[in-house]
């Protein structure tokens, strides 16, 4: 059997999240310690016991998720599994970091001061309420690529997810993120709705982001990762660390070609996905990607007992 790990993007965040694991597992309590450190911060106080409002904003939700996800990965450890028992690891936009993480690419320490900064580029680069996100859903993605287009009209409106077959996430121009949710209407989508975010996240918008980001990840050391990466933007494993460095700044205003990759992976004789920290979001898709996958989604101590069972 052909195994996968995969790590959530944004979007997953609950207050809580890791909490079980940091109190079962040293090594899990050991990275959120690490990542408070790295930040300054006590980003572990937040997400135990703050406000979600604050949890939500980009700056503090990426390396949170990040967090997370490794802390479930060295509760993994504790019991005898390894990255190296995946033949792939992927990860959703900012998930790609902690795939990155998880296979050895990037310190822990490094990974949450990128996203860090990352988050804030990101949150920056557009003032708030010029940009937009919109969910096109029952569209596939060549026609919402279509309905993007037509609803540019001079203005940014990009595909930017690439979900599942049944949902497409355009960004830009809020503007012209609302026409392409009328549009999409318009051409058989079930729904298209707006989403809830405070940036336009993966478009030509983000360009002032993805400066940043190359400035922040020339200063960084990367290793060949332990297992090859499958990246966002090329939708196929990737194991060079300077063709990783240049992906991840393409990846800010590139798509997130999350369907494609796990048609790759798929492709490549994957059978089983573990999807490693917060929620269970990229379980749902995977399974509207390729049925043939079997999901597990681990976020608390008794889903690796499952494992173990």
């Amino acid at each position: 059997m052909s195994r996968a790990f995969v790590f959530p993007g944004q979007g997953a965040q609950t207050i809580g999240m890791g909490k079980a694991l940091a109190d079962a597992y040293a090594g899990a309590k050991a990275v959120f310690e690490e990542v408070d450190e790295a930040l300054g911060q006590k980003l572990s106080a937040l997400i135990w016991e703050g406000d979600i409002a604050e949890l939500t904003l980009t700056a503090n939700a990426q390396p949170a998720l990040m967090a997370t996800s490794m802390a479930a990965m060295r509760a993994l450890e504790a019991e005898g599994f390894a990255v190296t028992d995946a033949a792939f690891v992927a990860g959703h936009s900012l998930g790609e970091y902690s795939a990155l993480c998880a296979a050895g690419t990037l310190s822990l320490s490094d990974t949450a001061r990128l996203l860090r900064v990352r988050g804030q580029a990101m949150q920056s680069a557009v003032p708030v309420g010029v940009g937009a996100m919109a969910a096109l859903l029952g569209l596939g993605f060549e026609d919402a690529m279509a309905v993007a287009e037509e609803a540019a009209q001079g203005e940014v409106c990009q595909a930017a997810n690439d979900n599942d077959p049944s949902q497409v996430v355009v960004s830009g121009h809020k503007a012209a993120v609302e026409r392409a949710v009328e549009i999409a209407k318009g051409r058989g989508a079930k729904r298209a709705l707006m989403l809830p975010v405070s940036a336009p996240f993966h478009c030509a918008l983000m360009q002032p982001a993805a400066d940043k980001m190359a400035e922040a990840l020339a200063g960084v050391t990367m290793n060949v990762p332990a297992v090859p990466v499958v990246a966002n933007v090329r939708a196929e494993a990737v194991s060079d660390p300077e063709v990783i460095r240049q992906l991840l700044v393409e990846q800010v205003t590139g798509s997130v070609r999350w369907r494609e990759s796990v048609a790759w992976m798929a492709g490549q004789g994957v059978t089983e996905v573990w999807e490693i920290g917060a929620g269970k979001a990229l379980s749902g898709m995977i399974r509207r990607i390729a049925k043939e996958i079997e999901c597990a989604a681990i976020g608390a101590p008794e889903d690796i007992a499952k494992l173990k069972g």
